[in-house]
């Protein structure tokens, strides 16, 4: 899951690595010198040469903003199974996406990248977390929201898996009316009834109209 970042963080030492060996990567020396001098202070922290960055557990790459040389980057660290957190200067909602895109699973404001912070940060990801700050997080919840949206909304589905004629052929049939009766009660032909029903069983990969309702029940679609 992923958490809005903070200002302090306690880490668990019975859930966490006890010391993370960390690869820091800046195309500016000014902002790396900046990120490994607050971490070469904290003994949770092995900060890592150039010659020996393939033996990390953690990666941090830190930027003024998102370019195609850095997601080209954040793409290979990536491909080598690094988790990879991105501390970056600015960062709008499109950056966002394509850093997640590029396996990034934490993200810190440079602004807001104090000591405490950046730690929280390194030791989240070495434990596969997340690390957003809130309006980050928001942002990224309403591009998923609208993405499902465009995806499902043209073909009058809803996350539920059901359109809404077929969640209400599935209540009739769960109040034990049969193919005609459900026919008159929605204005549909009994061949359009039957048709709905087995897509529902079909898409859905159950046995019958019985299961199809157990299902439904189960899940909350009805």
């Amino acid at each position: 899951m992923v958490a809005p970042a903070r200002a302090t963080h306690q880490p668990s030492h019975s859930d966490r690595p006890i010391r993370v060996t960390l690869a820091v990567y800046a195309a500016d020396p000014v902002l790396r010198v900046g990120v490994v001098q607050q971490l070469r202070q904290r003994p949770e922290i092995d900060l890592l040469d150039d010659a020996d960055v393939e033996q990390a557990q953690a990666s941090l790459v830190v930027v003024d903003h998102v370019d195609d040389d850095v997601a080209a980057l954040l793409q290979r660290l990536r491909h080598t199974g690094s988790p990879t957190g991105l501390v970056v200067g600015t960062l709008g909602s499109g950056a966002l996406q394509r850093v997640i895109e590029c396996g990034v699973s934490a993200v810190l404001r440079r602004v807001e990248a104090d000591q405490e912070r950046l730690l929280h940060l390194v030791l989240a990801i070495a434990n596969g977390e997340g690390v957003l700050p809130g309006d980050l997080l928001g942002k990224l919840l309403s591009h998923v929201g609208s993405l499902q949206r465009s995806a499902l909304d043209p073909r009058g589905l809803s996350l539920s898996t059901l359109t809404t004629r077929e969640a209400d052929m599935l209540r009739l049939v769960s109040e034990g009316l049969d193919t005609a009766e459900i026919a008159r009660k929605t204005a549909y032909s009994e061949r359009t009834v039957k048709n709905v029903l087995h897509e529902i069983i079909t898409r859905l990969q159950l046995r019958n109209r019985a299961h199809a309702v157990g299902y439904a029940l189960r899940n909350g679609l009805i």
